[in-house]
């Protein structure tokens, strides 16, 4: 009999739909017709595999609008996240759709011959995709791995597969070939763990918790397979008294807060000039008061619940142990809530300073000069985000360059784009994703010398 897992509305706790979880038998039969489909796959002429690529991104255009609602359902993601979150598959895609005609190699000059350079792809490919968000990082795994010639398996998260299997279905609708890209529901210590111990799995895109990812890594080392890790974040954000701090004030909530604080990438540490310290911190509260914290079928709703009751549980094992200086709202009644929260914090070891709470809390620290900010940013053993708030471009570069970080943004908290690389510096991860290369991150470079 098969396993079933039900599947939860965090904002109402009530259930949506029983889902089947796949086994191990069926983990491996779906890697071994994924490994069939490759020989066929790769084959396709570089022009029709664009062409599929690009239809696919029509039909998920075309169901925005249902992918978003089971979202909303599904990880109580506001309406404007999971419109943007489906659009963002449609947008890899489409980017995506052109890299399979542009794939090139070189040719090197040497003596006595032609060297020449191709990319090949790897063959299946195991894409795991955490509860955060489900569509976005699902995408960002298969339309680079599908563009350079690989067949993908991919394993959404056990308590968020609506929309990953919507997108399965929507694959076939678009005419992608049966076994190109295969989504298997399922617990993380069965077809996760199947994906790093089967040898016909040639690389996994591992989205998650930092404890997992080595456990993932270490794993793959076992037959040398590729890895690409986007893990935890702690990020700062870093405010300089010579900065807009009314637009700075404003904007924190969102660098923060958005998806309930559920983000890797969210601003969770505010690093604040003293000098300007008393003054970001009234404007910081009046936009955490004014943060609409509304049930996500609101289209109005700035901000959801938690996931699940196990997270809402983790995450106020934070708030349990500080004093919270000020919170926003939260409704009343059923759901996964926890309202907006924002600490301050002097000593550095406190763990809400250091550690990843993964809900919608902040830690404001006071700082004295640009040296003492880029040292307290880098105290951290994470490296993913940050954001840098001043008027001096100089400084805002400086500063950039400083901070142990992959991704980082002045004057703005902006983090992923499709268009540009992805990735974390120490233990937020190992590889990098989006941006104009990430297909050549699935294949492998092949040498081919030609004696004259």
């Amino acid at each position: 009999m098969t396993d079933l897992f039900t599947v939860v509305n965090p904002a109402t706790e009530q259930p949506v739909v029983d889902v089947p979880l796949t086994d191990l038998a069926g983990t491996d039969a779906a890697i071994a017709a994924a490994h069939e489909a490759f020989q066929r796959w790769r084959a396709v002429a570089p022009g029709e595999r664009a062409a599929l690529l690009r239809r696919f991104a029509a039909v998920v255009d075309a169901h925005v609008d249902e992918l978003a609602e089971l979202e909303v359902r599904n990880a109580g993601h506001t309406w404007g996240n999971a419109r943007w979150e489906a659009g963002n598959v449609r947008d890899c895609l489409n980017y995506y759709s052109g890299a399979p005609e542009r794939m090139f190699g070189k040719q090197i000059p040497v003596p006595g011959g032609t060297d020449l350079t191709f990319y090949e792809p790897l063959g299946v490919v195991g894409v795991i995709v955490p509860w955060n968000f489900p569509m976005p990082i699902a995408g960002w795994g298969f339309a680079p791995a599908l563009a350079a010639g690989n067949t993908v398996v991919l394993k959404p998260a056990e308590i968020t597969p609506l929309t990953a299997l919507r997108i399965g279905e929507l694959a076939l609708e678009a005419g992608l070939p049966e076994h190109v890209l295969t989504v298997l529901p399922g617990k993380g210590s069965v077809v996760g763990e199947r994906f790093v111990t089967h040898e016909l799995v040639r690389k996994v895109v591992f989205t998650g918790s930092t404890e997992v990812g080595k456990r993932v890594m270490a794993g793959c080392a076992e037959q040398v397979k590729a890895v690409t890790l986007e893990l935890g974040g702690k990020s700062a954000n870093i405010v300089f008294a010579d900065a807009d701090l009314a637009a700075a004030a404003a904007s924190a909530p969102y660098a923060v807060f958005d998806n309930a604080g559920q983000d890797c990438c969210a601003r969770s540490r505010i690093l604040v000039e003293r000098s300007a310290y008393d003054e970001f911190m009234a404007g910081f509260e009046k936009a955490v008061s004014a943060l609409r914290v509304l049930d996500p079928s609101d289209e109005s709703s700035e901000m959801g619940p938690l996931v699940s009751a196990g997270q809402r549980a983790s995450v106020q094992g934070y708030l349990d142990e500080v004093d919270v200086t000020f919170a926003g709202s939260r409704p009343d009644g059923a759901g996964y809530w926890i309202a907006p929260s924002v600490v301050t914090v002097d000593d550095p070891a406190e763990r809400i300073w250091r550690e990843e709470v993964f809900g919608p809390v902040v830690a404001v620290m006071p700082f004295d000069d640009e040296a003492d900010a880029v040292a307290r940013a880098n105290d951290s053993d994470y490296g993913l985000s940050g954001s840098i708030y001043t008027s001096d471009l100089g400084r805002g570069l400086r500063v950039a360059r400083a901070v142990e970080a992959g991704n980082l943004s002045v004057n703005s908290h902006s983090s992923v784009r499709y268009w540009t690389p992805f990735g974390g510096y120490k233990e937020s991860g190992l590889g990098r994703e989006l941006g104009p290369d990430a297909p050549l991150a699935f294949t492998e470079e092949k040498n081919v010398f030609i004696a004259h």
